[in-house]
């Protein structure tokens, strides 16, 4: 849980941060001994390439993860539409609609009413076993919690609705009944005035200890811990109270889950019914990330990332054989990601096929691809994902 702090102790506090990030990585680096090797996957696409300066989503090469923090040159990125270059001395992030009085905030207006830090990792909700994972990282974000803004600026008691106006704008084709409107306009989510009290979402500035890079949303940007990657609004201009339920595009269209409940399974059994769903909280999932041989003994590590529910286990299984208790990392916190490891004892040489799954202290178990088959959107798939490696 974020924790509001004095500007003076975040001064105090950051050295703290950097030996904690360090015993973080230093705790998940047995793994990665010098003198080890990667195990190679067999599994990767042929142009897959993370690394790629053109392409329009920056991704994170999972058999790199070397720490519980992504540094933040290699930490995933995308976007819908532009990526605006903000001066950071002329932002202003506008408070409307159903508050006492609309206020416009600088950055040092934001940073003079007290930082917090969270350790926090999210997804693409279109992350999926296609990408190779890659659209997900974790890193350590500092700014000044959403309802302690909210609190000074005063809230109408009709006030309901949250929305998040950013500052990067697109066309966007707005469909209604038999018409399409081709439209320019704001990247836009909402939450609930509920959700937003909280003290999870922060307003963040920094990332890693330090400014948002432009990708990473400069100068501003929402962060929501356990919630999917649409639902973090970068380049923040505007926050807007309102009665009414918000419907912008990349709400109640472009991000919603349409999954089949009830019936024989069949799409055409009248029993079905076919329910719609926002996109909102991350979903269990777990990922194998690398496999390292040192000496002889190979160590298999991985990552899960969930709405911040406590876990139960996470268990890897070897070709389809009795599932085993993976290790998790001390360093692991509440909406981190969370990495773990597992002792791979005996393998002989060849391909091996590798899955992990996590349960939850709700008893919630990630699912395998076929029980995902009556979801119909792609997005949200948390499905076990087996991995295919080649042991010399």
């Amino acid at each position: 849980m974020p924790l509001q702090i004095t500007r003076r102790e975040t001064f105090k506090r950051s050295f703290a941060a950097v030996g904690l990030a360090a015993l973080a990585k230093e705790w998940s680096m047995p793994a990665f001994a010098q003198d080890a090797s990667d195990v190679p996957f067999t599994d990767i696409p042929a142009n897959f390439n993370p690394a790629n300066p053109q392409a329009a989503v920056r991704m994170l090469d999972i058999r790199k993860i070397d720490g519980l923090i992504t540094p933040k040159d290699s930490f995933f990125a995308m976007q819908h539409n532009n990526k605006p270059e903000i001066d950071a001395a002329a932002y202003r992030l506008k408070l409307t609609g159903m508050v006492n009085k609309e206020t416009e905030l600088s950055l040092a207006d934001l940073k003079k009413m007290g930082a917090s830090d969270v350790v926090a990792g999210y997804e693409c909700s279109g992350n999926s076993p296609r990408a190779v994972e890659g659209m997900s990282s974790n890193g350590r974000w500092t700014g000044v919690p959403l309802n302690t803004v909210l609190k000074q600026i005063g809230v109408h008691p009709d006030a309901r609705e949250v929305v998040f106006f950013a500052t990067d704008r697109g066309m966007t084709d707005v469909v209604f009944r038999q018409q399409t409107f081709k439209l320019e306009q704001q990247f836009g989510r909402s939450i609930t005035l509920e959700n937003a009290m909280k003290p999870d979402p922060l307003l963040a500035y920094a990332l890693n200890g330090d400014p948002l890079n432009r990708e990473q949303g400069f100068p501003v940007r929402l962060l929501m811990p356990g919630w999917y990657g649409v639902c973090n609004v970068k380049w923040l201009s505007e926050i807007h109270l309102q009665e009414d339920r918000y419907l912008g595009n990349y709400q109640a269209r472009w991000y919603r889950s349409v999954v089949g409940v009830g019936g024989t399974g069949e799409d055409a059994d009248p029993q079905t019914q076919w329910v719609e769903t926002e996109i909102t909280r991350m979903h269990l999932k777990s990922v194998i990330a690398r496999v390292r041989k040192n000496a002889g003994a190979l160590q298999v590590l991985g990552f899960v990332l969930n709405d911040g529910t406590p876990l139960k286990s996470v268990e890897v299984q070897i070709d389809n054989g009795p599932w085993q208790p993976a290790t998790l990392d001390p360093s692991n916190t509440k909406y981190s990601w969370k990495l773990f490891t597992y002792q791979w004892q005996g393998a002989s040489p060849g391909e091996h096929t590798l899955v992990s799954r996590a349960t939850d202290a709700n008893g919630n178990i990630q699912p395998t691809a076929a029980e995902l088959k009556r979801k119909k959107t792609f997005l949200q798939d948390n499905s076990q994902f087996p991995r295919k490696v080649m042991v010399a």
